[in-house]
């Protein structure tokens, strides 16, 4: 055998051990609660964790709108409980949960994504779930005239909303709103004044043309810088915010690094930011300093045993992830019977 035969074969070997090697480190998902979703839980999305330590979920039912929308919570034993069904839209008859996170004033606020029902613009809302401890007692409209309400969090007694689509033509630009909590009334809901509106504090745009996504998962550090997800360009942003809600300053913190996408995003309390990719059907760790790390990673699936499928949103519980398989039509992804939420453990 000649010596460059050797060589050819041995740098085979070589790139082979080198795959396995990097294969071993991605974690593997399971199945979370042992066995797929129901089909009236058909599109899970977002989550957000309580000061009980319940993770609650918005169960979007885009897949099959046979079902009402639900908010769902995810228990410390992981058990399903529902916690109410969302007032459908006044037009299209149904509502579409995104994101959800609990404000300063004890309630809960979702966004509801009414471009997943109707092509006519300015349909989203923003609710407001009225709680009694663990019991929600009824749900109210506070804003309205979204385009594509998604992400959600707070700051103090302020809401953030990522606006996916702000309409405006090309390039796609997208932004995030602000609210406070007391301005937001159900008797007279806002009506959000677009790129020239009074509470978008910033936007930005989308370059890929394949993938016109904008403002996805936004989130709070420790620290009070917001993050913001751009899922099209595979780009984390991080803005410092003043008191009065003006942008400081705005920087690109992370890019790329095998991301395909960023959609949904939460910061534990040591302030790791968790993304999911739905193009890459992967689970993302960003750390404090910026390094990406990718968790977990497959490729298309229905999702039976536990592996993503169109991740659009996870979280961290302890030694857990929590990951929503949204499983939308998008992508490379075609929506499948199984519906499912995968669990990393780390």
């Amino acid at each position: 055998m000649k010596q460059n035969q050797i060589t050819l074969i041995l740098s085979g070997i070589f790139i082979m051990l080198l795959t396995v090697q990097c294969r071993n480190k991605l974690k593997t998902p399971k199945l979370a609660f042992g066995e797929p979703l129901p089909e009236k839980y058909n599109s899970p999305d977002g989550l957000t964790l309580a000061d009980d330590n319940c993770i609650y979920l918005s169960m979007n039912t885009v897949n099959n709108f046979d079902y009402p929308a639900k908010i769902l919570r995810i228990t410390e034993d992981d058990q399903i409980e529902e916690v109410i069904k969302l007032p459908p839209h006044p037009e299209t008859g149904v509502a579409s949960p995104l994101g959800l996170v609990f404000a300063s004033d004890g309630n809960m606020y979702v966004s509801d994504n009414q471009s997943f029902t109707t092509e006519k613009p300015g349909m989203s809302r923003l609710l407001r779930v009225n709680m009694d401890g663990k019991s929600a007692r009824d749900c109210d409209v506070v804003a309205i005239g979204f385009h594509m309400a998604n992400g959600i969090t707070v700051r103090g007694d302020y809401v953030y909303v990522a606006e996916t689509n702000l309409n405006v033509g090309k390039p796609h630009k997208s932004g995030i709103y602000r609210f406070s909590v007391v301005e937001l009334k159900s008797e007279t809901p806002i009506v959000v004044g677009g790129i020239n509106g009074p509470h978008l504090i910033t936007f930005f745009e989308t370059k890929n043309e394949e993938h016109p996504v904008g403002a996805n998962g936004v989130a709070f550090n420790s620290k009070g810088e917001m993050f913001v997800c751009n899922f099209g360009d595979a780009e984390v942003y991080k803005y410092i915010i003043s008191e009065n809600g003006d942008v400081v300053s705005q920087e690109l913190f992370a890019s790329g690094n095998g991301m395909e996408s960023v959609d949904g995003m939460q910061i534990d309390k040591e302030d790791n930011l968790w993304i999911a990719d739905f193009l890459g059907n992967a689970v993302v760790k960003i750390t404090p300093s910026g390094k990406v790390n990718i968790l977990a990673k497959n490729g298309q699936t229905d999702g039976a045993n536990g592996e993503l499928d169109a991740p659009s949103e996870c979280i961290r519980r302890g030694d857990k992830v929590y990951v929503s398989n949204i499983d939308l039509t998008y992508g490379p992804n075609t929506t499948d019977s199984v519906h499912s939420m995968s669990i990393i453990e780390l």
